[in-house]
């Protein structure tokens, strides 16, 4: 059928659709669309005509353009209609929808659907999000175009292609606009989150199954603790423990404390029994101390090491810890005796032992020091992270700069600990 310049779905619904003889079938409601190749595609329209809904296949479609729309066939042989939640349509189902836009890291609105023309065939090719479609909907368009023009400006196009949607619900009730796995996971964890936040736990939900696992649980730690109970509970507990069990101890244990009791020790029976451990641990601090902020993920090593070995174990071991910034030094006890900055290990002598060149007038806090304190402690000193321990020395984990940023300015997902 032919397709005259540029065509959006506003500029087509209410008009009037006409037989052979040039008599009103009825007046356009909605389009029906189907799977089609290489994009998606009418298969009919919808007709409105005395409060009654008929079903107008394409393929009977004479002329269809902005001016006319015409068809080759009477009244009598187009049928009644009756709307169906496994049909997609235009008007129900996409215009005015919320969609996530993965290339801008955010949520937009459909404000209207651009129609293309590809062998006799009307295909959907965009999804207008600007102000254009809002304008061009009210029929003000061309008068928004000469307001801007006195400014010397022009409306921007906003347009996203469609081979980016795909549906989030099986009845396509609610639409994404989403890329393939790898590309929704390569934004930052906080853009995710961002985006995550703006739609409905469920889409939400949907949205973060398709995240590659680490970047998930990234994510997830970004959420506000109503949207990461409601992920993390919607999930199965397979996922749901493959990405608790990638994520820091300490923001595991944030989000176990925050969910129901029986939640939380299905999750914790599920995950690896260190993984688990680990998270106990940090459950038992009162979530305003040193032991509420810390993380019991570290890297320490004994003393009498030399710093070749130092440098090629820490290559193996930094792997599985979040943030580095120092090499804790340790005694048989665990006691904690000095440290070294990740500068001073790569600038000294790698024939040197850990000993000679480590710092032992070390600021620590216990696990009970208040969160002020430690904040102040940090800042004071300049650190980028304070050992924790307790009353025999033995250390038992560290807060990082991160942890106090996050003390000072609350992200989304700030919680109170429960013991579990």
């Amino acid at each position: 059928m032919p397709l005259f310049g540029e065509l959006f779905v506003s500029e087509i619904l209410g008009k009037s659709v006409l037989d052979p003889m040039g008599d009103d079938l009825g007046r356009v409601k909605d389009f029906i669309v189907v799977k089609g190749d290489p994009l998606p595609r009418i298969s009919a329209i919808v007709l409105e005509k005395k409060k009654d809904f008929f079903k107008l296949e394409w393929d009977n479609i004479g002329i269809f353009n902005k001016r006319i729309i015409s068809a080759n066939v009477y009244s009598s042989n187009i049928v009644p209609y009756e709307f169906s939640e496994d049909e997609l349509l235009i008007v129900r189902d996409v215009l005015d929808k919320q969609i996530v836009d993965a290339n801008g890291a955010k949520v937009v609105r459909v404000n209207d659907v651009k129609f293309g023309g590809i062998n006799s065939y009307a295909y959907l090719t965009d999804i207008d999000v600007g102000v254009r479609g809002i304008l061009r909907r009210l029929g003000m368009e061309k008068r928004g175009e000469n307001i801007y023009g006195i400014f010397g400006r022009n409306i921007p196009h906003n347009l996203i292609r469609w081979n980016y949607l795909q549906p989030l619900e099986p009845k396509l009730t609610t639409i994404t606009l989403t890329v393939p796995r790898q590309m929704l996971s390569a934004l930052h964890p906080a853009d995710i989150a961002d985006i995550i936040s703006r739609v409905s736990h469920e889409e939400g939900s949907t949205l973060f199954e398709g995240l590659d696992p680490n970047v998930a649980a990234e994510a997830l730690h970004e959420l506000e603790p109503d949207a990461k109970k409601a992920i993390i509970q919607s999930l199965d507990k397979e996922l749901a423990s493959d990405i608790v069990e990638r994520m820091a101890p300490d923001e595991a244990a944030d989000l176990i404390g925050d969910l129901p009791p029986e939640k939380a020790k299905e999750l914790l029976e599920s995950i690896e029994k260190e993984e688990a451990e680990d998270i106990q641990e940090l459950l038992v601090h009162e979530e305003d101390t040193a032991g509420g902020l810390m993380t019991n993920e570290f890297i320490a090593y004994s003393s009498e090491l030399l710093l070749s070995d130092v440098i090629e174990k820490f290559k193996m071991d930094a792997h599985s810890v979040e943030n580095v910034y120092y090499i804790y030094v340790i005694d048989e006890n665990k006691k904690l005796i000095g440290a070294i900055s990740l500068k001073d290990l790569l600038l000294s002598s790698p024939s040197v032992y850990l000993s000679e060149i480590m710092e032992t007038k070390l600021k620590t806090v216990t696990a009970d020091t208040d969160q002020q304190s430690v904040a102040e402690l940090t800042s004071k000193y300049n650190l980028l992270a304070v050992p924790v321990i307790d009353d025999e020395g033995v250390l038992l984990g560290v807060v990082t700069i991160d942890d106090i940023v996050d003390f000072l300015l609350p992200p989304l997902s700030k919680k109170r600990r429960r013991k579990v």
